[in-house]
């Protein structure tokens, strides 16, 4: 795992990003966010070397990020699909691990996802066919990753989540299929502090993601 840090001061925002993004895409949650936002690169994505055998686990990522978090004096934490579910991991164990805590697009709680293909992944949420290039490319490199990851919980009991006190804002999606509503509902019910927010799909609602985070986070 590497990371960029962009901006300066506090608060320190970790921000991790969904399997197969791009950098550009990865830093999509720090739009108009203070301070400092540490952006995390996965192993096997941009210039980052690729994942050791047996990496693609939510509690080995969950793992990497909190010994980031530490490193960077990270406050608050953004994790987007897959590091969404390795930040569930983490709260599971570590409640107090942050102040404010936001989930985009989780996938997964304590029930596995359905396998799918490579294929179905690059093209469910469609696109121009230059962006659906980049993600083939992208997910070329991650044959290990969508064979380990089907079948994985993010926490065995979600019940543990209930030990976390700290504001946790949850954004889900009604039409995208990598991400189901019923899942995003259930994260946000899990935390004594959940807030849930539903948009059609990230890509074209932006604009009224970005604000819920700014005002959030800053809150």
């Amino acid at each position: 795992m590497t990371h960029r840090s962009f901006g300066s001061g506090d608060p320190v925002t970790l921000v991790g990003h969904g399997l197969g993004a791009t950098l550009g895409e990865a830093r999509l949650p720090t739009s108009g966010l203070k301070g400092t936002k540490v952006v995390v690169t996965l192993p096997s994505h941009g210039d980052a070397p690729d994942a050791p055998a047996g990496y693609w686990d939510y509690r080995r990522i969950a793992a990497d990020l909190r010994e980031l978090a530490r490193e960077t004096r990270a406050t608050r934490a953004i994790g987007v699909s897959l590091t969404s579910g390795a930040l569930l991991s983490l709260l599971a164990r570590e409640p107090d691990a942050f102040e404010r805590v936001v989930l985009l697009l989780p996938a997964v709680l304590d029930e596995p996802r359905p396998a799918l293909t490579p294929e179905e992944i690059i093209t469910a949420v469609g696109g121009p066919p230059d962006y659906l290039a980049r993600r083939r490319a992208a997910f070329a490199r991650l044959d290990d990753a969508l064979r380990a990851l089907p079948g994985q919980a993010a926490v065995p009991d979600r019940a543990a989540l209930a030990r976390v006190t700290a504001p946790v804002l949850v954004v889900g999606a009604t039409r995208d299929p990598l991400h189901p509503e019923d899942v995003a509902k259930q994260v946000a019910a899990a935390f004594p502090r959940g807030r849930l927010e539903l948009v059609p799909t990230w890509l074209t609602h932006r604009g009224d993601v970005r604000r819920w985070l700014v005002d959030f986070l800053h809150g």
